[in-house]
């Protein structure tokens, strides 16, 4: 019969693993000194948006992680360690956490692990910069819009100008005498 403690850390690995098959991708930060109410606000608004923080063992979380990233992403797991795995978008958990980071000087980006590529500290700063996916598609509907609107702009000018030609006409005729 197994120990509480390992069945623990078997079904922590084996979330971490399956997160990671989900996703593909996840971020690492440090919350020693955070509150447990802090903690929860972060959660709370990484769940906003599609994001779940795992905070794990590190012994376990570098089992669950040693085929991904070799050296350098196990030299991230250490001391206290949160995982935030993010279902689509790396942008909007990766404002959530920078902002957070700013609000809290004890919450520190470590690093992370998109696609296949191991992430920095300077990389999330630079994703956290990003416009988020909706102000992309927004971004890109204006560029769309905007040749449009200038077109039916030039046409209504063409016919403001005829109709104003029209009516200086009509205004000469009624002032001419007979």
């Amino acid at each position: 019969m197994k120990k509480v403690s390992l069945i623990i850390k078997e079904v922590s690995e084996n979330r971490i693993r399956e997160s990671i098959k989900q996703s593909g991708s996840f971020l690492i930060v440090k919350y020693s000194g955070v509150s447990s109410p802090d903690m929860s606000n972060l959660r709370i608004a990484l769940r906003a948006v599609d994001a779940d923080m795992f905070v794990v063992k590190n012994t376990t979380a570098r089992r669950a992680v040693k085929d991904l990233g070799g050296e350098e992403l196990l030299k991230l797991i250490d001391g206290p360690c949160g995982f935030v795995f993010f279902k689509d978008e790396p942008v909007a958990a990766s404002k959530v956490l920078y902002g957070f980071a700013k609000d809290h000087d004890k919450l520190k980006l470590e690093g992370g692990f998109l696609k296949d590529k191991i992430l920095g500290i300077k990389d999330i700063e630079k994703m956290a910069k990003l416009p988020t996916r909706e102000q992309l598609r927004g971004q890109a509907v204006m560029a769309l819009k905007s040749p449009i609107f200038g077109i039916v702009g030039v046409l209504k000018g063409n016919l403001r100008k005829l109709v104003w030609c029209m009516v200086e006409i009509k205004n000469k005729k009624d002032n001419k005498p007979a």
